[in-house]
């Protein structure tokens, strides 16, 4: 009997055991072939190009993994918006907000970038799919903005958190927030500037001319700026790591998309299709990819900064995962690397 009894309070520590030598075999697994012919690949590739190129590609059907400078914080510009439809068609999911919800824009909503909603009268009024359309497909900064506020940055942030991805993102902000951080980098009273006076800056040229619009507009001498050149003020306005990620916690949200987990079957198919699944645009890494490979995708672009990424073959059973930035290169060096990429990626995971 004692025996027994003893038999029986062991199977706990035996079940754990056996987990435990499982999930090591499972970590032991040699990675898929292709992950070391890539990393080889890549790994030549950025030392050959100017800036610093951060890479993650995970191969849903093998699971195999790369990471190449994966683990540290990339500033992702214009590929926050993905995250954002995500978080409104969760909205919709849940019943609060009919895919035909129409938003009204306003002054406070507009900033400037891609798209021309910002040149739009306000209450000038558009649904959410429309919205949607405009800040993926034409990275329409304006149109993000109204769902973003529509939304509030704080819920945006919990729901990155709680379901998209429990680590790794910076807080996301408004596209008009970025704005107003990146100049308070030069002066305080930045903070203070109207969504007009922002789209008027936009139009000085980066460098001391934009510098100089601002003094000017903020009525002050530029003795009084805390740097006299727009590259200071974007460096540590990244070092802050607002609207930045890890490339390998971008991959993950993606993957969890790919499966289906963060919306519904109509949803997810929605936002693939808005991601430009049939279309081709011949940049960055849809260029090397070629134009018969299925890629739903968003790029982003700032100073010194450029991301790609996206779903390879989304509907299919082997999804491929790709999250790639580079920084401290021009943009057409930068679109270059990431072509070259995509052609790696072509010659070594698809043919």
């Amino acid at each position: 009997m004692r025996t027994r009894s003893l038999l029986i309070a062991a199977l706990p520590v035996v079940a754990l055991l056996c987990g435990a030598l499982v999930w090591a075999a499972l970590r032991s697994a040699p990675e898929p072939p292709w992950v070391e012919q890539l990393q080889g690949k890549i790994l030549r590739l950025d030392q050959r190009t100017p800036g610093d190129l951060g890479v993650y590609i995970k191969h849903l059907g093998d699971d195999g993994e790369l990471d190449h400078q994966a683990g540290r914080y990339w500033y992702l510009a214009s590929a926050v918006k993905v995250p954002v439809a995500i978080a409104t068609l969760q909205r919709v999911d849940e019943g609060v907000w009919p895919l035909n919800q129409r938003l009204a824009l306003r002054n406070e909503d507009k900033v400037d970038g891609s798209g021309g909603l910002a040149w739009q009268d306000p209450g000038s009024e558009y649904d959410l799919k429309t919205l949607l359309e405009e800040m993926l497909q034409r990275s329409d900064s304006t149109a993000a903005d109204m769902l973003i506020n529509r939304i509030g940055e704080d819920e945006l942030n919990r729901r990155i958190a709680s379901s998209m991805a429990d680590q790794g993102f910076g807080y996301i902000t408004s596209l008009l927030r970025v704005r107003h951080e990146l100049y308070r980098e030069l002066h305080p009273d930045a903070a203070n500037l109207s969504n007009r006076d922002i789209i008027q800056l936009a139009s000085a040229p980066l460098g001391r001319e934009r510098v100089r619009a601002l003094a000017r507009t903020l009525d002050v001498d530029l003795s009084e700026l805390r740097a006299d050149n727009l590259k200071q003020a974007y460096q540590r306005y990244y070092a802050r790591r607002l609207n930045a990620a890890t490339l390998r916690a971008y991959g993950g949200m993606l993957e969890k998309l790919a499966r289906g987990h963060l919306l519904s079957r109509a949803n997810t198919d929605l936002l693939l299709d808005l991601m430009g699944l049939d279309e081709y645009h011949a940049y960055r890494l849809e260029a090397g990819l070629g134009k018969d490979v299925p890629f739903a995708q968003k790029t982003g672009t700032q100073f010194e900064r450029a991301c790609h990424m996206g779903i390879i073959d989304p509907k299919s059973e082997q999804p491929i995962v790709i999250a790639a930035c580079v920084e401290g290169a021009g943009q057409e060096q930068a679109a270059q690397t990431l072509e070259t990429l995509g052609s790696l990626v072509s010659d070594t995971l698809l043919h």
